[in-house]
């Protein structure tokens, strides 16, 4: 069968071709398990909102206490 689609065409081509044709169909099943994924629920998060209020996220975590204090300070001071 193969023969019959690549007879007119070089075989470096018509490797080529087949290489496509099989890396599409990869790719194709790729992207059915990532939508059949997708629909069992495999990404939904059930754990984060449940915690998500524990956090207190008003104030940025890399900034140390007497920094954000001060900056506080200078912040009353400009309002004056």
């Amino acid at each position: 069968m193969a023969n019959l689609l690549f007879q007119n065409l070089n075989t470096e081509m018509s490797v080529i071709i087949v290489l496509v044709i099989i890396g599409a169909l990869i790719a194709g099943g790729f992207l059915v398990a990532f939508i059949w994924s997708v629909k069992s629920g495999q990404y939904d998060d059930t754990y984060s909102p449940a915690v998500r209020m524990l956090f207190d996220d008003t104030h940025p975590v890399d900034v140390p206490i007497e920094l954000r204090d001060k900056k506080k300070q200078e912040k009353k001071k400009t309002k004056k």
